[in-house]
């Protein structure tokens, strides 16, 4: 019990923190409930057999609209099944203990969101008027809720993939709904298929809701010419059940389905593993001392790591001393194949501030703006490595995204020079690389490929391609990329490359755009000691090539650390206390602080910038009675500082300032072209999406096919009519639901790279989204073929070339437009939970007014003004 009250506060926590998704949900519930209430408006019903499918069709549509309302549970327990996993596998909890409360604790909200749908629509549309009733509905639709809520838990335990999850959810809502007795009736239900319509769960709701409403007092009328009611001969129209008891089966096998789909979406939890291999691509340095460790032999290159360190500190100290002019003349500086000129960056009394928020204004706080920035200064040249260090809330990052241009808000003040010139934050981006905390990149590409791609659009066009292949091979060996070529880059944490990796990837991709000054957010976050020291590795080697590199980087160890050449040191507030050489073993930097009163000398062995922070630290400044910002600016290191900030503000002789006669690197078709070719390396290495989207569309339409068997060429009744109908209105709107549903989870994932590559300055946003668009065109076309040639033909429609390509047209755009509108709700939206609630929004009012559920003349008579106009915009309806 105490496991089972600790998973259940957990789970209560997230449910709070991820309240806006479900007020949001109940907003779209509470919208939706508006537009039916006005559609199916009591005063346009009538009560006759005619308008008795009106009234049936109000009832499947307040099925499929709480049955889309548990849509969202995909998404939501996709992206907590990774936590989950480990969590299980490190035996915190059994499966159980993390399943029941994500059940119980739903119960509670699906009275509200049910609620808000039956309180609001029920005497409003006109439905029978006896209270039972009304009770009735509402605790069917209940249980209908909590049936739809499992049974996507349960497709998201055993899809475990977002994209997965998507495609097989919807292939469930079309199953159900079309062997749920209201698409294609029971007693047109083929034999083979009939089994079918006793386990789909809407049959039994489908019976249950109608024969509540049917039986009731408003619908025992005779009808003229018979001695059955109303509501009876609706209700064998369409071939449901006409018994009472039928209510209290359909409500009863709702609970069963419930319980069914959470025990067995318990059941997969327990047995089933994490979908993807975790384990990271292995690089040929680490294959050798993983066979050394085995054979019990010493790596060569381990005897000699002493000597490899003692002549890494003499090149430092080498870099140090030479300055700006050595850049050009080093001899140990690598040569590189491009050309590129060594530019230095100075700042001078630079100040950042954001406009005062309201929570600390509440608290009494006058002024109209937060500083955060207070007047820094400093420099960064050509070949010497920068640490840029601080505690957290000393404003490294921020410094860094000011100088960088990344920030768009805010107030930024002083004077920032790129060789002496004004920086021209147009011209900046295109001489300059940013090394993002996160490695983001296209999960689908490999590492040669992701350089490639950054080359083509950030190298200008002069240089030709054999010179390009030769820079992008050149920078793979200077990262240590060269044996990891081939591999797939996969998502963070789940496949593909190690952390150390990416890392190095994200070095490399800035590399390949043959910047002068670098930028890099702790490259070795997150890194274990060997791993971080792989990178620094890569970061050095950058360096020798005789750019400036500027790193903000939190608490290395002793190696790291002096793997610098200078220190740009701030404290909270955002002001520098040290600006200058940390020297060899740290002398420098050591013997600053020792100089001020009061500092304890560093102990024999202990890490000089562990110490640097501590001596540094605001306590430190309280019992000494100092501000280390004020002993800095007394300091004769500060005056040093002071004058190389005017040495290079001012341009050198014979310079000229940056200029490019474009804003992008290439033009804006070799843009459209190369977004365009990634995307088709994406997409055709992606077959959790690809293929099985092709998967989804032949079960489809072999289930349609053998379902909807030889029905075209029947024309005698209206319902052989409303079965054909029937058919169409499932293909347009549940595989349209999927195409839209199942890109989605891409489209989330590229959008952060986009982001990147965006700032970067790789391209605009229309060739990007022109790469998105296009790539779907052959794909949904071959979907659109195999549906069309497979269905046309089993169904039995009139065979005429004419009439199978205008189906073949009608289906394929159909299908376009539901993909794009499901990338559109992403491009909308924040995140893929959010866009996936306004997208089931939008299904159904589609459903609503796709002229099934309401024949076009009814519309064109009673729909009032505004619900016309929403009709006449609802693409399904053409």
């Amino acid at each position: 019990m105490e496991l089972l009250k600790a998973t259940i506060d957990r789970e209560l926590l997230l449910m709070k923190r991820n309240a806006f998704m479900y007020i949001f949900k109940a907003v779209n519930l509470t919208l939706m409930a508006f537009i039916v209430m006005t559609t199916f408006f009591r005063t346009n019903m009538h009560r006759n057999v005619e308008y008795g499918t009106i009234y049936l069709g109000a009832l499947f549509f307040a099925l499929d609209t709480i049955m889309f309302n548990g849509f969202a549970e995909l998404a939501m327990t996709v992206m907590k099944l990774p936590v989950f996993f480990k969590q299980r596998d490190l035996l915190f909890f059994p499966a159980w203990a993390y399943t029941i409360p994500s059940w119980i604790l739903q119960i509670p909200i699906t009275f509200v969101e049910v609620g808000v749908y039956v309180f609001t629509t029920y005497y409003v549309i006109g439905f029978d008027p006896s209270v039972s009733r009304f009770f009735k509905q509402y605790l069917l639709l209940l249980a209908i809720n909590q049936m739809s809520s499992s049974l996507f838990r349960f497709i998201a335990g055993i899809g475990r993939d977002m994209v997965v999850s998507h495609t097989f959810g919807p292939l469930s809502l079309l199953a159900f709904a079309a062997l749920g007795g209201f698409i294609l009736a029971r007693p047109d239900i083929k034999k083979w298929w009939i089994w079918g319509y006793w386990i789909s769960p809407l049959s039994y709701a489908q019976n249950a809701i109608s024969t509540n409403e049917f039986l009731g007092p408003s619908w025992n009328q005779i009808v003229s010419g018979t001695n059955e009611t109303i509501g009876i001969t609706v209700l064998k129209n369409r071939g449901i059940f006409t018994e009472a008891k039928w209510y209290w089966i359909g409500l009863g096998a709702m609970v069963g389905y419930t319980l069914l789909f959470n025990l067995l979406y318990t059941l997969a939890l327990s047995v089933l593993s994490p979908l993807t291999d975790a384990h990271p691509s292995m690089s040929e340095e680490e294959l050798k001392e993983k066979h050394a460790n085995l054979t019990g032999k010493a790596l060569e290159g381990h005897k000699e790591k002493n000597s490899r360190k003692q002549e890494l500190e003499l090149s430092h100290i080498s870099d140090r001393n030479s300055g700006i002019s050595g850049v050009d003349s080093s001899d140990s500086r690598k040569r590189m194949v491009l050309p590129f000129t060594p530019l230095s960056l100075t700042f001078n009394d630079t100040k950042y501030s954001v406009d005062m928020p309201e929570a600390m204004k509440a608290q009494g706080v006058t002024e109209d703006r937060l500083l955060l920035l207070k007047g820094v200064s400093g420099s960064f040249r050509p070949g010497v490595l920068t640490a840029l260090m601080g505690v957290s809330g000393a404003g490294k990052t921020t410094l860094m995204d000011v100088l960088a241009g990344r920030k768009t808000g805010g107030y930024i003040e002083g004077e920032i020079t790129v060789s002496g010139y004004p920086k021209k934050q147009e011209t900046f981006a295109r001489i300059s690389g940013y090394c993002e905390q996160n490695d983001i990149h296209s999960p689908h590409v490999t590492i040669y490929e992701s350089l490639v791609f950054s080359a083509w659009l950030r190298l200008p066009a002069e240089v030709d391609s054999e010179r390009r292949k030769m820079f992008i091979e050149e920078i793979m060996d200077l990262v240590e990329l060269t044996s990891l070529r081939g591999a797939l880059v996969g998502l963070p944490g789940v496949n593909g490359l190690s952390t150390e990796q990416r890392k190095r990837l994200t070095i490399a991709v800035e590399l390949v755009a043959n910047p002068s000054i670098i930028f890099m957010d702790e490259p070795t976050s997150g890194l274990d000691a060997r791993a971080a020291a792989i990178v620094m590795r890569t970061v050095r080697n950058t360096v020798n090539t005789g750019r400036t590199v500027v790193c903000t980087i939190h608490q290395p160890s002793i190696d790291i650390f002096e793997a610098f050449d200078e220190l740009f040191l701030m404290k909270r507030g955002g002001e520098e206390i040290y600006v200058g050489p940390v020297g060899q073993n740290s002398a420098n930097l050591i013997e600053y602080f020792e100089e001020i009163e009061g500092i304890s000398k560093i102990k024999d062995g202990y890490n000089p910038a562990t110490w640097m922070l501590e001596v540094s630290s605001s306590a430190q400044e309280e019992m000494l009675g100092i501000d280390f910002a004020e002993v800095y600016r007394q300091s004769e290191l500060y005056q040093r500082n002071k004058e190389l900030i005017k040495e290079l503000s001012m341009p050198a002789p014979g310079s000229s300032d940056l200029n490019f006669p474009t804003q992008y690197s290439r033009s804006f078709v070799t843009q459209c072209l190369a977004c365009l070719w990634k995307q088709k390396l994406s997409y055709w290495r992606n077959p959790s999406y690809t293929a099985v989207r092709l998967l989804f569309t032949i079960v489809i339409a072999l289930m349609f096919g053998t379902m909807f068997w030889d029905l075209g060429s029947k024309t005698r009744r209206s319902q052989d009519l409303f079965n054909a109908m029937g058919s169409m209105y499932a293909a347009v709107l549940y595989i349209g639901v999927q195409n839209s549903g199942s890109v989605q989870p891409v489209v989330v994932v590229e959008r952060t790279v986009f982001y990147r590559e965006r700032a970067a300055g790789m391209y605009s946003a229309f060739p990007y989204a022109f790469g998105q668009v296009a790539i779907e065109f052959p794909y949904v076309l071959v979907q659109a073929l195999i549906y069309g040639g497979l269905v046309y033909s089993m169904i039995g429609f009139e065979w005429t070339v004419a009439k199978f390509l205008w189906y073949l047209f009608f289906m394929y755009f159909t299908m376009l437009y539901f993909t794009f509108y499901g990338m559109m709700a992403v491009g909308l939206t924040p995140n893929e939970s959010i866009a996936a609630i306004i997208s089931s929004a939008f299904y159904n009012v589609w459903n609503l007014f796709s002229g099934y559920l309401i024949p076009r003349p009814v519309v064109l008579m009673d729909l009032p003004g505004g619900m016309d106009a929403i009709r006449t915009g609802c693409l399904p309806v053409w």
